[in-house]
Formats: structure tokens, C-alpha cells, sequence
């Protein structure tokens, strides 16, 4: 059996991306490729090294480095020790060079910082799901963020955009005739917000809730002596814990959230 080519893949990063495009090109061929990656290429030592081997080992080179210096680098070392040495992403910059009227920032590994927000956002929402409405008051401990309120105080939905912006939350209801887990009370007051809300906002707001459920509004749920009580106990709950407490009436999501990050002094993740 032949001995199988050899690609030898510089990458600034991980070199995943470029794999696979070699691999595109590799299957139009019989004969047989092997690649080696040489991830996190920093310096014309690591250069120096990887083309030397290209060398002893008649390699193609193939790189996707986007540093100016470390590009030249290869080039020149590549065509004093004569090993074929392909640029993946020359052309394509180029094109986008030409089409966008702009210069490349020639920084590495952002894809790798944009998967990083990505993965980032996707575990938040995933966190969010799981400890919304206190399913698990372990959550409280391992948030960045904990809500409280009494119910329709835009806790969940609060939660979520959050989430989107790459904070973990958890949210608890504030119900009288149910004992507040006891993490909530060993929580920081830097990483727990308090919900209120006026009274006969929230009165209607449930009326329409229990509209929509096809339910008769004739419940203790919208008495609005109930919903005194409810906000009283709740903001009792929120002045032992030391939290800021924020009135969300005829308040947007967006705007809430941005008050939130404000008044904690949280820095945007996403």
C-alpha cells in the first residue's frame, strides 16, 4: 500500500475548519492523505519548526494564519526550503477585501470567541429553563442572577432575555403560604433583584392571565386585598435580604433587564 501524502495544517487556532476543507479536496483524489494539525501557531518558532518537518517529510503546507507577519513568514521560509505551501483563506479575504472596501483585522482566533459566546448563551437559556419558578432552589447558589416577586411580575420572561445576553438566572415566586428556600436568605444582595409592582397593574394583569385560561377572574388570585398582601410580604422578603428592588410597572423586558445590569453594575456578556 502506498505511503499516504502528507498535509501538514497551521492554524492560529484549532485548525477544525481547515480540516475539513482539506479533507473536500483530499476525496477527489485516490490516493491516499494524511493530515497533521499544528494548532495555535503564536510564533515564527512554531513556523520554523512545522516547515522543517514539512521538509523531511516532503509535506504540503496548508495555513490559515491571518497575522500579516506570520503569514510573510511562511512564505519565505516555505520557498527556501521548497515545500508547497498554500494559503486557505487569502483568496476569500481578498474578495471580501474588495467587496466591503475595508482592511481585515487580522486578529486571531475570533470564530473561537464568537463559539464561546454562542455556547455561553445556549447553557444560560439551558440554566434559565431548568431553575425558573423555583424548580430547584439549588439554582439560587449557582445563578448570576436571582429575581424574586410575586407572580406575573415578569420574572420569567425577564429571566429569558437575560439568558439571551449570556446570564444564568434563576426566579423565585413570592407566595405567603410557602417558605422562601433557605438559600435565597444566605444569597448576596449584589446577585438577587427584587419585582414589584403597583397593585392594580397587577390586577389587571392577572385578570387578563386567568382570561386567556378561560378561567372565571372570581378567584382569590385577583382580589385585590390578596395582591396588598402578596406585595407586602414579598417586599418584607426583599428588605431581609438587602436587594434592590425595582417597580416593573408598565415596564418593557429590554428596559427592566437594562436596569437591572445598571443598578448591579453588571458588565454585557453577549
Amino acid at each position: 500500500m502506498d505511503k499516504p501524502a502528507m498535509v501538514y495544517l497551521l492554524s492560529d487556532s484549532v485548525g477544525e475548519t481547515a480540516e475539513y476543507v482539506i479533507k473536500a479536496v483530499a476525496t477527489q483524489f485516490r490516493s491516499p492523505f494524511e493530515i497533521k494539525r499544528f494548532p495555535y501557531i503564536k510564533s515564527i518558532k512554531d513556523i520554523e519548526q512545522a516547515i522543517l518537518m514539512a521538509k523531511e517529510n516532503s509535506a504540503i503546507v496548508a495555513y490559515t494564519l491571518v497575522v500579516p507577519d506570520l503569514k510573510e513568514y511562511i512564505d519565505q521560509k516555505s520557498y527556501e526550503y521548497g515545500v508547497e505551501a498554500v494559503d486557505l483563506l487569502e483568496p476569500l479575504l481578498n474578495a471580501f477585501k474588495k467587496k466591503t472596501e475595508e482592511e481585515p483585522i487580522n486578529e486571531p482566533m475570533l470564530m473561537r470567541k464568537l463559539d464561546k459566546k454562542y455556547f455561553r448563551k445556549v447553557e444560560a437559556i439551558e440554566f434559565a429553563v431548568k431553575y425558573d419558578d423555583a424548580k430547584d432552589a439549588e439554582g439560587i447558589m449557582l445563578a448570576d442572577l436571582v429575581l424574586i416577586g410575586v407572580s406575573r411580575t415578569s420574572k420569567t420572561p425577564l429571566s429569558m432575555y437575560l439568558a439571551n445576553k449570556g446570564y444564568k438566572v434563576a426566579n423565585i415566586p413570592l407566595i405567603p403560604e410557602v417558605p422562601v428556600p433557605e438559600q435565597l436568605m444566605n444569597v448576596s444582595k449584589k446577585r438577587c433583584v427584587g419585582l414589584i409592582i403597583r397593585p392594580d397593574t397587577l390586577n389587571e394583569i392577572r385578570k387578563e392571565r386567568l382570561k386567556s385560561l378561560g378561567i372565571t377572574s372570581d378567584t382569590a388570585y385577583v382580589n385585590l386585598q390578596r395582591i396588598f398582601n402578596e406585595l407586602d410580604y414579598a417586599e418584607g422578603i426583599m428588605k431581609r435580604i438587602g436587594c434592590p428592588i425595582i417597580d416593573v410597572s408598565n415596564k418593557a423586558v429590554e428596559e427592566t433587564a437594562d436596569y437591572i445590569m445598571k443598578v448591579l453594575n453588571i458588565e454585557r456578556r453577549i
